[in-house]
């Protein structure tokens, strides 16, 4: 598992398109799965669970993707899964490492 975390100013429905569009973009493998959306007054949050196929695990991975966020102050929060082999401990964990560093790259032109 990887995690990515990162507060900044902006437009949450901006943001939350440009997420979700790098992403789809950014692999030819990468598919939406869900989401979830939710707010209370000025408060939002949505929630996306992305997969992607790693060739380095040779299976598929999932990435959930939370934005929150009241008016232009967001946190944002990317979690990846998956994509490890080995029964009983996490062996080659690279696929993970390179759909979170892919969201990373996305999130820091935010």
């Amino acid at each position: 598992m990887a995690k990515y975390e990162r507060y900044f100013q902006g437009n949450f429905d901006a943001a939350l398109r440009q997420l979700h569009n790098g992403i789809l973009s950014g692999s030819a493998t990468a598919s939406f799965e869900d989401g979830s959306d939710f707010s209370a007054g000025e408060f939002r949050c949505a929630v996306r669970v992305y997969e992607r196929y790693s060739a380095t695990g040779g299976n598929r991975l999932s990435a959930s993707v939370t934005l929150a966020g009241k008016g232009e102050n967001l946190f944002l929060s990317v979690i990846t899964a998956g994509g490890s082999q080995g029964i009983l401990f996490k062996i080659n964990l690279f696929g993970e490492e390179a759909f979170l560093n892919a969201i990373r790259e996305i999130a820091e032109r935010l």
